[in-house]
């Protein structure tokens, strides 16, 4: 499936995005307040696309002008999230590399996935999650219409080795019906 946007291609990952992704995964401010470690080469991007992105409702973010990965956007079904047991809810997950930060893109992306999730997928309710420290996730959420739910101070952050204060935010389908423009 792809999915478009005014400024954005929202589609598969691909094996030739390897070093696209590694140059913006590699940087510290990326992936380590997100939960997961840089990316040390393209070979290591190369195995992240084919072993963890490869998984269905999970997209490579590309600006239409040239259709290259900058970010990644997507929706954790029942058995890959611990936000929700049910069939009909998932996560909602995304980044974006560091030369994009502050231009919209990831609120437009995710608009567009949070469409897909309620008409396409028949969702119930989305959501959504950031770690202590993460201003942009938290400020991205808000922007979304995502509603807090609760704060947990011990969340076990395996690939970082850590234990973190992690917040958590919804957002049902009748909320988002209600506050479409």
């Amino acid at each position: 499936m792809i999915l478009k946007t005014q400024r954005l291609i929202i589609r598969p990952w691909e094996e030739s995005d390897a070093e696209d992704l590694y140059k913006y995964a590699k940087n510290p401010e990326i992936g380590p307040i997100a939960g997961w470690p840089v990316h040390t080469s393209v070979e290591n991007s190369l195995e992240i696309i084919r072993n963890v992105l490869s998984v269905p409702e999970t997209y490579a973010v590309c600006r239409k002008e040239d259709n290259r990965a900058i970010g990644s956007i997507g929706l954790h079904l029942n058995g890959s999230t611990d936000m929700t047991d049910r069939d009909d809810e998932c996560e909602l997950g995304y980044w974006i590399g560091k030369p994009f930060w502050g231009q919209g893109l990831i609120p437009e992306a995710a608009k567009e996935l949070i469409r897909h999730g309620f008409e396409e997928l028949h969702m119930t309710t989305i959501w959504c999650g950031y770690y202590d420290g993460n201003e942009k996730s938290k400020r991205v959420q808000e922007k979304l219409g995502f509603k807090y739910h609760h704060t947990c101070d011990d969340v076990d952050v395996p690939l970082m080795n850590e234990v973190r204060v992690g917040h958590t935010n919804y957002l049902t389908k009748e909320e988002w019906i209600k506050n479409k423009v």
